[in-house]
């Protein structure tokens, strides 16, 4: 049985698994889950996954939830001599992908997604924009972090680890390209970050970079689908609980 991956290119860490997968070249069947529909509620993704999130990978009978756990699975399933970089060997090159792995999660993750639920989801769910005191808030958070990521993460270093590509800026350019995908230019005055994306998206190549954000790049197209779906009135409760 073929290597199965369960995404929706909505979800920064399916692009993350999709990037590295066909970046590195392993064959895969790509599974589609409709976020936009609920699709991951259905019957049919629950005999994947109790949890109901994407990614899933699926080799034969073994079934892996979590990005970062897929995403370290695949390299060293796959990986080479040519490719070590993306996961590396050497002791403290890991320790470093490990880390900002770790950080992301409550930091870079938790900010971005924020910036973009407020830009993008609340008001179509709402019908009104987000008070100005939250998206300002909510705004300060990403900027700490992404002043964190130049001057820990980058420090100067062409990527995280050094000369090379590695896991840790695959995923962070995932997250921080989920804000931009509504209209934000967070590269604009930031020119370590801007000179770091440039590299990030010539070492994974133009083409595959853009194929897996042309769909968070389109969110305009979102408060059709979730209109024709019925899908504004199951995200209410979890808007109203950001606001409580």
């Amino acid at each position: 049985m073929p290597l199965e991956l369960y995404l929706d290119l909505h979800s920064q860490p399916c692009r993350s698994v999709f990037i590295f997968a066909k970046k590195t070249n392993i064959p895969f069947d790509f599974k589609f889950v409709d976020l936009a529909t609920g699709q991951q509620y259905g019957e049919d993704f629950g005999k994947i996954s109790v949890v109901r999130k994407v990614p899933v990978m699926r080799d034969g009978d073994f079934i892996l939830t979590e990005s970062v756990a897929i995403l370290k699975y695949l390299a060293e399933k796959f990986g080479t001599s040519d490719s070590d970089h993306w996961y590396p060997a050497d002791l403290q090159k890991r320790a470093r992908v490990n880390e900002y792995l770790s950080w992301q999660h409550a930091a870079m993750r938790a900010h971005g997604s924020k910036v973009f639920w407020f830009r993008a989801i609340v008001p179509i769910i709402t019908g009104s924009d987000v008070p100005k005191e939250k998206m300002d808030s909510a705004m300060e958070d990403l900027t700490l972090s992404l002043k964190v990521f130049e001057e820990k993460f980058l420090d100067d270093r062409p990527f995280i680890i050094g000369e090379k590509i590695s896991l840790a800026d695959l995923v962070a350019i995932v997250e921080i390209m989920q804000p931009v995908g509504t209209g934000l230019d967070l590269f604009e005055n930031r020119p370590i970050l801007g000179a770091w994306r440039d590299r990030v998206k010539m070492e994974l190549g133009e083409a595959l970079f853009d194929e897996a954000h042309k769909t968070i790049m389109d969110v305009a197209s979102l408060p059709q689908t979730f209109e024709n779906n019925g899908m504004l009135e199951f995200l209410k409760p979890k808007i109203q609980k950001m606001f409580n």
